[in-house]
């Protein structure tokens, strides 16, 4: 269900470069605006594990409860074992990054050692590594990728009518401002359908490599109230979507804007699965 909701997602997106490209810039447009927020996002994508890592400051672990652990889940679902890190924040938290399986990497944060037990550890690191074989990063990079193009479309289109041109001359004003204003806007949101999508997708495939979805459930529950009492400062708004749940909870965002689903509704569902 959640592949079928991602593929559809991303045909919508699709849509709305191809809508955005042929009003705004024409398919020459479109096609530069593509490849310029491509490089940008492959980039991203190729280097994702030691860039984030090097953002929060995590130090690589080879030993300990949290390495334990992933290793645990590795061994019994036959998965390849990623680099383990640990982030000096307090604030409790964990997230998954890296180009494929074998470049992967999994972190938590200090502070999510002290407020969970070892199985809702568990829990939390078997979503993790589900985002790892689920290949979510790289649809997230694709669906930032056909967002980007979508920005720089409407930023091209914002300096043809400015300084003109013949190709401007047979368009409606009105009707290219429109396009400039909601076209990013769509595609910020399907960008964000597919965030939330692919969580729930990790949660069912955690939960079953962890063998317990009440692991994961009572886990979300701790996270999202130690996160609405004290988010983590200093976050990179960029990479709030890769954590287990969202950093910049603290501020009330409506769940359309959201990079998450709603942690209730993550936890019934997870409270619904029979493995």
């Amino acid at each position: 269900m959640n592949t079928m909701r991602t593929v559809l997602l991303m045909t919508l997106l699709t849509l709305v470069l191809v809508g955005a490209g042929g009003a705004l810039g024409g398919q020459g447009g479109a096609l530069f605006a593509l490849i310029m927020a491509g490089v940008m996002n492959l980039g991203s994508y190729w280097f994702s594990d030691k860039i984030v890592i090097k953002m929060y400051r995590g130090q690589e672990v080879q030993s300990g409860q949290l390495y334990e652990v992933v290793s645990e889940l590795c061994q019994h679902n036959n998965l390849t074992m990623p680099k383990v890190y640990v982030l000096p924040q307090s604030t409790p938290n964990a997230f998954a990054t890296g180009r494929n399986p074998q470049h992967a990497v999994v972190a938590a944060t200090q502070g999510i050692m002290q407020i969970l037990s070892r199985e809702e550890l568990k829990g939390v690191m078997g979503h993790e590594l589900a985002h790892v074989q689920n290949r979510d990063i790289l649809i997230g990079s694709i669906a930032a990728t056909f967002a980007g193009a979508i920005s720089y479309l409407a930023h091209m289109a914002q300096w043809a009518m400015i300084f003109g041109g013949r190709d401007n001359e047979d368009r409606n004003p009105l009707a290219m401002i429109g396009m400039m204003i909601l076209a990013p806007i769509a595609a910020m949101l399907v960008q964000m359908a597919i965030s939330r999508s692919r969580e729930y997708g990790a949660d069912e495939k955690g939960a079953r490599f962890a063998g317990n979805p009440h692991y994961l459930a009572s886990a979300l529950r701790k996270l999202e109230l130690a996160n609405k009492r004290a988010p983590m400062t200093q976050v990179n708004e960029a990479t709030a979507h890769m954590f287990i749940v969202s950093p910049l909870s603290g501020k009330n965002m409506a769940n359309l804007f959201s990079t998450h689903p709603a942690v209730e509704e993550r936890i019934r569902r997870l409270e619904s699965m029979q493995l």
